[in-house]
């Protein structure tokens, strides 16, 4: 059973003034880091890029991962959500969609969301933090459709809370510290913080 990893890396970042997939953490881009740590749980990653397109893909050189153009990501993370789940092999199961700037998500953790998967057969497997849930989260094949009906300007939380009981959660502490500003890089990475 193959469950694929989308990487949403097609964001441009607004508040940060670059796209936060170039910002570096402990030596590597937050996008390579995020795709090595995809190839890590799966050996099906696509890389949705738009934003500063070639620099984020000289950033992925060298990795086994599907890069995918996606002209409307400036319309919002649905539109990269579509163009993800378009390039997916007719063959996987479902798909973990993840985040270039959550920190504290390993190998460890998008691992746990697949073993969960493979045992509970849940059609959502989200992350929970800080009394939510959120990504990464896995999608089976079957609610595929579902997310691409969503509109451009949504994410895949909108599909978690429609019917609660379809979705089982794997504990990510601490899911919620995203990175929007360089000053969040440097907090996020403080010693003592768990890097």
């Amino acid at each position: 059973m193959t469950v694929a990893v989308v990487v949403l890396a097609a964001g441009g970042s607004s508040r940060l003034g670059q796209p936060k997939q170039l910002l570096r953490h402990e030596g590597t881009s937050l996008v390579r880091r995020a795709a090595e740590r995809a190839l890590a749980a799966s050996p099906v990653v696509v890389v949705v890029l738009g934003a500063r397109r070639e620099d984020v893909a000289a950033e992925l050189d060298g990795l086994p991962v599907r890069c995918v153009d996606n002209p409307d990501w400036a319309l919002g993370q649905g539109s990269s959500l579509h163009a993800g789940l378009r390039a997916l092999p007719s063959d996987v199961e479902g798909a973990v969609l993840m985040l270039c700037d959550q920190l504290r998500v390993d190998a460890a953790h998008l691992r746990s969301l697949i073993a969960t998967f493979e045992h509970t057969r849940a059609p959502i497997v989200a992350s929970a933090y800080a009394g939510t849930r959120g990504v990464p989260a896995l999608f089976c094949r079957a609610l595929f459709p579902e997310l691409e009906a969503l509109p451009p300007t949504d994410g895949a939380r909108r599909l978690m809370a429609r019917d609660p009981s379809r979705v089982v959660e794997v504990a990510l502490p601490g899911g919620e510290e995203d990175v929007d500003t360089a000053e969040d890089v440097l907090r996020l990475t403080r010693p003592g913080r768990g890097g």
